[in-house]
């Protein structure tokens, strides 16, 4: 399991620094595979069924779009710690 986990740090560290040139649209997009996938992977690591499978992929992917909108808007949100958050500039 930690063999995974490195693996999956590692690739997406090497994805988001290919992310640099990218219009708005390739990153959305590079946002939504990306998600996807590591929603995918995660869920297959943990032995969900395929239902959670499908559950995880489409959290991922919406996880990665708003990733990907928040590089490009240059904002960060923070947890409050009552379940809510707030955008703020990145530090």
């Amino acid at each position: 399991m930690k063999n995974w986990f490195i693996g999956i740090v590692g690739a997406s560290t090497m994805l988001l620094a290919a992310c640099e040139n990218m219009t708005t649209d390739q990153r959305t997009v590079a946002g939504v595979a990306g998600g996807a996938a590591t929603g995918l992977i995660a869920a297959d690591a943990l032995g969900a069924n395929k239902n959670w499978k499908t559950i995880a992929a489409l959290g991922g992917a919406a996880a990665g779009t708003m990733v990907a909108t928040n590089n490009q808007r240059k904002v960060c949100a923070y947890a409050r710690g009552d379940g809510t958050y707030y955008e703020a500039p990145c530090p």
